[in-house]
Order: C-alpha cells, then sequence, then structure tokens
C-alpha cells in the first residue's frame, strides 16, 4: 500500500533529521512486510534507489544489519570494511563500497515497527555522539507512527536531500573539457558544449538517461561500477575509456548525496604519460557479457547459499533472494527421488494447487518434470505460449514463468518453478543468470542432501549411545535430558546414565572433548566401561580410576570429565566422586541452593596415576541434585560463574515435585539458543 501525504511528510523529516543528527550524506527506512516475515525498502533519502536494487526487500531471519537491528533491537554500527566483510558478507559483495553505515530499530513499548539506518562517506570517521543521535531519531519515528504505523509503499519515497546545488552556471559552456551533471540514478541532468564536442552526442539524446544507455562504448560493467563506487563511497575516483575508433576520453566522478559532476578530458592510452596527467592511472576494464545487477544477484545467492546447511536451510535462502530479486510471485523446488518428483519448498501458491503434481514422473508431460529430463530451461512469456506448449495443463493466475533444471556435477537433481504476476519478456542476460542461479540452487541441495543424511546417521548413533530409559527405583525419581550443539553434525561427548544394583542408584554424568563421530564412540565406549566397573561393586573412586587407566589404554587423542555419584534412596546417603567435571547443585527440600565443591582429580586421560577422592553426602527428602554438563552454563564471552549463577537461581524459583517439568524448564533457556557452541546434558535425582 502507499502511504498518505502525512505518513510521506513524517517519513521524510525522519530521514532527513537523522542525516543533520548523524553527519551523514545518506538514510534509508525499511518497513516491515504484512507477515512481519521480511523487511522492505520504503524510504530513501541521499542515496540512489537503483544502487539498493539487491536489498529492496530483506529476510528478517537472514544476517544482514538491517535484519539483525530488527531482531536483537540494538544497533549495528560498522566503520571497518573488514569487519564488515567478516560480519555480514552479503554487504560486502552486494554493496562492495558501502563502508561506513548503522542501522538501529524503530520501535515503541520493546515492538519493532522498523529500521533506520544511515551511511557515511568512505575513510570518515562518524562523529562520536553519531549512535546515539540516531537512536534519538529512530525514537522520534517511533513516537510519531506507533499508533498507526504506515506499511511499506510499493515503491520506496525519494526524499530529496537538502542543499542540493544550483544547475551549473554559463560559464561551464566555455570551458573545453566537458562537463556533465547526473542526479543520483545516474541519469543526465546537465552538459555542456565541451561535452557534447568529446562525447560526439547531442545533449538531446542524453539529457534524461543514463549514459551507458545511450553510448554504447561506455556499455561496460567496471564503468558503471565506478558511479557505483563513487556514489556509496561519496570518494572522487576516475577511469580511462575509449572512444571509437580510437579517441581516449578520461573520466573524473565528484559525488555527493544530490548526484554526480563529471569532468572529461582527452587522455593517451592506458599507461602513457598523457593518460597520467589528465587522470588517476585506471586500466580500461575488459568487456563481460552480464550486467553489475545480475552479477549482484549472483554474488548474494552465492554467499547466502555458503552459509546454507540443511535443504531447509537452503530452500528459505532460495525463496528470500530469488523472488524479490527477480520481482517473481511464485516458486517451488522440487527435488527427483525413486524416479518422481518431490515437492520440497514453495512460496506464492495458492492451497492445494501443486497437490496433483506431487510424486508425478520424471518423464510426465509437464514443464518441471522436462527440464529435469533434459537439463535445458524453458521459459513462456505469457500464459497463451504455456497452453499452447501443453494444451490442457492446469494453470493459475500467473503471467510468465521460468522452468529451471537443477544440474550439479552434470547429473539433475530436481527443478525450480518461477512464476510472475504479469507477462515479460525474458532478455538473453535474465536467461542466462536465471540458468546460472538454477546451478547455484542445484550445488546447494545437493551438498545439503549428502549433510542431512550424514546428520541422520550421527544422530542416530548419539541417540543409540545414550539410554532409552532410566531405572525405576522406590523412593528415587530421576529425570535427564540432553540437547546437540547447534554447529557442526550437533554430535558430541555428553553423557548420563542411572545404574540401579545393590539397592543404590549410581548416577554418571560425563563429557568428552570435541564434536565428531569420535567423540561419540569414545564416549559410547567409557559409558559402557563405567556401567561395567559399577557392575563390580567397585566403590566410585575406583570405577573412575579404572576409567581413566581404560581410556589412556584406548588412546584416542581426547580427554574427558566424569561425575560419579553412588546414592542409597532409603537412608539418602551417597558418595561422590568428581574428575575435572563441573560440580553439581543441590536444593534443599526449602528451597536453598548450593553449588557443592566436591574435591577431584584431574580429567580421565591425562594421568595414569590419577586418584580420585570419595566425598559424603546426604540427601534429605524433597531435596533435588543436578548434575550436568557445562553446556547449560556456557556462554561465549562470559564467565562460567554467571552462568551457574543463572542455573541456581532457575533451580530455586521452580516447582520441583515433576522432575520431568522442571528438567525442561531448566533447558528452556539453552533450548531457545539459536547457537549452542555445546552439547547439554542434564541428570536430576530427587527423593520421596
Amino acid at each position: 500500500m502507499r502511504q498518505g501525504l502525512a505518513d510521506e511528510a513524517v517519513l521524510a523529516e525522519a530521514l532527513r533529521r537523522a542525516v543533520r543528527a548523524t553527519s551523514a550524506y545518506g538514510s534509508v527506512l525499511y518497513l516491515p512486510s504484512a507477515d512481519r516475515r521480511g523487511l522492505v525498502l520504503s524510504a530513501v533519502a541521499g542515496v540512489p534507489v537503483e544502487l539498493l536494487s539487491g536489498f529492496r526487500h530483506l529476510s528478517v531471519a537472514a544476517p544482514l544489519p538491517a535484519s539483525e537491528a530488527f531482531r536483537t533491537g540494538r544497533t549495528v554500527m560498522l566503520t571497518d570494511p573488514e569487519e564488515t566483510m567478516r560480519r555480514y558478507p552479503r554487504v560486502a559483495l552486494g554493496l562492495p563500497h558501502l563502508q561506513a553505515f548503522a542501522c538501529t530499530p524503530v520501535s515503541a513499548d520493546g515492538h519493532p515497527l522498523g529500521v533506520l539506518a544511515v551511511v557515511w562517506p568512505a575513510g570518515y570517521t562518524p562523529p562520536p555522539g553519531a549512535r546515539r543521535q540516531l537512536r534519538a531519531a529512530a525514537n522520534r519515528l517511533a513516537a510519531a507512527i506507533a499508533a498507526d504505523p504506515p506499511g511499506p509503499p510499493e515503491t520506496p519515497l525519494t526524499v530529496t536531500a537538502e542543499g542540493a546545488p544550483h544547475p551549473a552556471a554559463a560559464a561551464v559552456e566555455r570551458l573545453r573539457d566537458g562537463v556533465v551533471g547526473l542526479d543520483p540514478d545516474a541519469r543526465v541532468s546537465y552538459l555542456n558544449r565541451g561535452a557534447e564536442l568529446l562525447l560526439d552526442t547531442g545533449r538531446e539524446e542524453l539529457i534524461g538517461r543514463q549514459p551507458w544507455s545511450v553510448l554504447t562504448w561506455l556499455a561496460e560493467p567496471a564503468y558503471e561500477d565506478r558511479y557505483r563506487a563513487a556514489m556509496l563511497a561519496q570518494q572522487p575516483t576516475a577511469f580511462l575509456a575509449l572512444r571509437p575508433p580510437g579517441h581516449w576520453l578520461a573520466f573524473s566522478l565528484y559525488p555527493d548525496p544530490s548526484g554526480l559532476t563529471v569532468r572529461i578530458t582527452p587522455a593517451g592510452p592506458p599507461g602513457s604519460p598523457a593518460s597520467a596527467t589528465t587522470a588517476p592511472p585506471a586500466a580500461a576494464p575488459a568487456p563481460t557479457p552480464a550486467s553489475l545487477g545480475a552479477t549482484y544477484h549472483l554474488l548474494q545467492l552465492a554467499s547466502a547459499l555458503t552459509e546454507a546447511v540443511t535443504v531447509k536451510e537452503v530452500c528459505d535462502c532460495v525463496i528470500d533472494q530469488i523472488l524479490p530479486g527477480f520481482g517473481g510471485q511464485e516458486l517451488a523446488l522440487y527435488l527427483a527421488r525413486g524416479g518422481r518428483m518431490h515437492l520440497i519448498a514453495q512460496s506464492g501458491y495458492p492451497d492445494g494447487f501443486l497437490d496433483p503434481f506431487e510424486g508425478i514422473p520424471v518423464r510426465a508431460r509437464v514443464p518441471g518434470a522436462e527440464v529435469f529430463s533434459s537439463g535445458a530451461p524453458v521459459f513462456f512469456e505469457s500464459a497463451h505460449e504455456l497452453q499452447a506448449a501443453y494444451p490442457g495443463l492446469t494453470q493459475d493466475e500467473m503471467g510468465a514463468w521460468a522452468f529451471l533444471p537443477l544440474v550439479a556435477s552434470g547429473l539433475p537433481v530436481g527443478s525450480c518453478i518461477l512464476g510472475f504476476e504479469r507477462p515479460k519478456v525474458f532478455g538473453s542476460e535474465e536467461r542466462a543468470v536465471l540458468t546460472a542461479l538454477g546451478g547455484l540452487i542445484a550445488q546447494a541441495l545437493d551438498r545439503a542432501r549428502l549433510y542431512d543424511a550424514e546428520f541422520a546417521l550421527a544422530r542416530g548413533l548419539q541417540q543409540a549411545l545414550l539410554p532409552h530409559r532410566l531405572p525405576r527405583v522406590a523412593g528415587l525419581a530421576v529425570a535427564a535430558r540432553y540437547l546437540p550443539g547447534t554447529r557442526g553434525m550437533e554430535i558430541g561427548g555428553d553423557w548420563y546414565d542411572a545404574i540401579a544394583g545393590g539397592g543404590c542408584v549410581t548416577l554418571v554424568i560425563g563429557d568428552v572433548e570435541g564434536h565428531s563421530v569420535g567423540a561419540a564412540a569414545t564416549m559410547g565406549q567409557l559409558r559402557s566401561a563405567v556401567r561395567a566397573f559399577v557392575g563390580t561393586d567397585a566403590s566410585p573412586g575406583e570405577v573412575l580410576t579404572r576409567t581413566n587407566r581404560l581410556l589412556l589404554d584406548l588412546d584416542p587423542g581426547l580427554l574427558a570429565s566424569c561425575l560419579l555419584l553412588r546414592l542409597d534412596p532409603a537412608t539418602g546417603r551417597a558418595r561422590a566422586v568428581r574428575a575435572g567435571h563441573v560440580p553439581p547443585l543441590l536444593r534443599h527440600p526449602d528451597g536453598r541452593t548450593e553449588l557443592l565443591e566436591l574435591p577431584g582429580g584431574p580429567l580421565l586421560g591425562v594421568d595414569p596415576g590419577a586418584e580420585y577422592p570419595c566425598t559424603e553426602l546426604e540427601l534429605a527428602p524433597g531435596a533435588v541434585l543436578a548434575l550436568f554438563t557445562d553446556g547449560l552454563v556456557e556462554r561465549p564471552g562470559a564467565p562460567i560463574d554467571q552462568g551457574l549463577d543463572r542455573l541456581r537461581s532457575a533451580l530455586a524459583h521452580r516447582p520441583a515435585a515433576d522432575l520431568d517439568r522442571l528438567a525442561d524448564q531448566l533447558l528452556r533457556e539453552a533450548r531457545h539458543s539459536a547457537h549452542r557452541a555445546d552439547d547439554v546434558a542434564l541428570l536430576l535425582a530427587s527423593r520421596s
């Protein structure tokens, strides 16, 4: 929808205020889409909208500065290009000349309403209070729109920059050098008589048009990129170009937020003395077949796909990037399995429309299957074309389609279908780009399918090595939980166990270092060894001593921590022993909690002569004992004491009558974390 005039005035003033307050040259506003899964470029000041074409629509979940500011409620400020490349590679690839910028959320009462961003020239150091001033501008905007937040417009609102320069004076016409004025969208707004002579083109042909759309010898992506560099970095730049048949010209570009002034002078070939005296040296670029916009779409999708690991992540990435990037309204992804086509993701289709196509043979007479078999894309520029090629095929309300084969390493893996609302002409360049995108998607899906298969195998191994059930013992309730890490194969060496025998229950929790199949295999060996040693009626200290020697004999190159506690449910007496493991927590019946600082020995696998002293404990009826691995209490960049205090507080303030519910509550924070660097194991025990 389009904002009313009042809304436009509010947004325009907010962008101008942000520019003034932060000494930036431009500002941008994103508003959330109707489903709040995306951010839509809604207003721009001082930055050409065309330069932001690859960032018109952002996924809220994307690793991008504006998305992060919207999700977290924090300001993201970057002035170092290397940090931008490291933290946000998509921005560095899609807007390589943007070097200093900040994004802050526009929110009211903790509810995000959008994102306000400002950009500074390359090499410029923002003033010390820029972050604070940007937040203040965002807060003022939030207060103005909180009662009735505007929706994103169909096209971004372009806010006129303040202080725009006057047209060139008549004196410029007397210069022999060429002088050309470009507006922010690179359209010619003025050129003098000298420019007409040097370009060999009249002003009536150039005014209102982009130079490279008229002058074919300037229609090289690298020349357009110099314009992008000048406008985004707000720094002068220069290049040499050859006007046929043999006239070299030097172009010097001088930007500000309202546009560019271009100075054109005669020059010699690259490397000649004449070229060195007329402009900073820059070699003439080699011709390339694709436009910058198309190249950036490829780079952005390729960058995003490198971060996608699973099939679902690849599908989400494709939907988030391709539909807004190419103006499509529908997308469907199919993979071939067992000679049939199976839908793995779709967006924009009416409910149930794709159901008849599920599981069709790969050689069926439908375009989605035929492009899979042939390996060649098919484009239909109107509904009439599609109907003529496939009479009787059920159609939706789209006006044009692209059917792309997904081919990885020379083998077809599936197909991608793009639907466009209105009829359109697919130019040769767009067809080439879409075909290349199909190859990128296919490679990512092929890799992701292999990852998913390996993940399923690793997860099965992990589950097989952990106890399938815990023993039932009179007078004692036991509950356990395990969460894998979210990095790598999500398989590690954390384990827990409860072993009943001889009227006692032995509670065990341990952690083998590393996150790999090797760590899981070592964990399985240690768990089996502990169960065997416990079955010999050895003391807790002797169990760990033997386990330590066994690990050294196995020599897996890994260390392990372990905590073992033997409890008599009838009396509550217990003997505990610790090998480099985080101490347990004890919640007393009255709700007090304490960390049991048990004396212990070194990690398993370090010292063949290590001894592990026992500590006598007593568990009162109603008390809860919590054994856990360090993944539950460790956070990157924070001391472990903070995690222990947080767990103590949670244990003290949660009802303990239902151990299973208590275990879920204690794990809730870790479970909801999107980036768990370590596995988590938890074992709770309570006397009745």
